[in-house]
């Protein structure tokens, strides 16, 4: 299917380019995968800025809904996504596998940070939901916060950002 972005969608693809580090809050249902994906692949292909993208999402939504979407437009099929799911094992044969972008529950974000250590390949991570890494005690924020000054690019979707204030969004 050929993706004919509306004008706020043009407009979120241009500042995840522009910008290095963004928060897309957006309702469902408006395109946040396939806005990201397509930011994705320009900077990857046509401005060589990433060269390894890591998604981090709820599992259900890690499952299918990124590779599903990457197959649904004609602009994205060529992108190949691998899922970094399953027993320890199929994870890291899905980390070594080539790809594009590697797409992680967030449950796994500290085996995966553990994993690779001081070795952290990921140029770009995209919190899908990102709304569960607003608690700064959590396993998944500490361990992502050991490898963030490896990160030259942050997306963080949500549809549902619900603050508590100011600070808390």
């Amino acid at each position: 299917m050929k993706f004919i972005p509306h004008s706020y969608q043009r407009y979120a693809i241009e500042r995840i380019i522009s910008d290095s580090f963004l928060g897309l809050f957006l309702d469902m249902g408006l395109g946040k995968t396939v806005i990201t994906l397509s930011a994705v692949n320009d900077l990857r292909f046509n401005r060589w800025a990433v060269s390894r993208c890591l998604v981090v999402a709820p599992k259900k939504v890690a499952e299918a809904t990124w590779s599903r979407e990457a197959e649904k437009w004609d602009h994205l099929k060529h992108l190949r996504i691998i899922p970094v799911l399953g027993t320890s094992r199929k994870r890291i044969q899905a980390l070594n596998t080539p790809g594009d972008v590697w797409v992680i529950n967030r449950e796994n974000v500290p085996w995966l940070v553990d994993y690779y250590r001081n070795a952290w390949p990921f140029d770009m991570v995209v919190l899908d939901e990102s709304s569960s890494f607003k608690n700064h005690q959590s396993k998944r924020f500490k361990a992502l916060k050991l490898v963030r000054d490896r990160i030259t690019r942050l997306v963080e979707l949500t549809g549902t950002p619900a603050p508590n204030g100011l600070e808390d969004l």
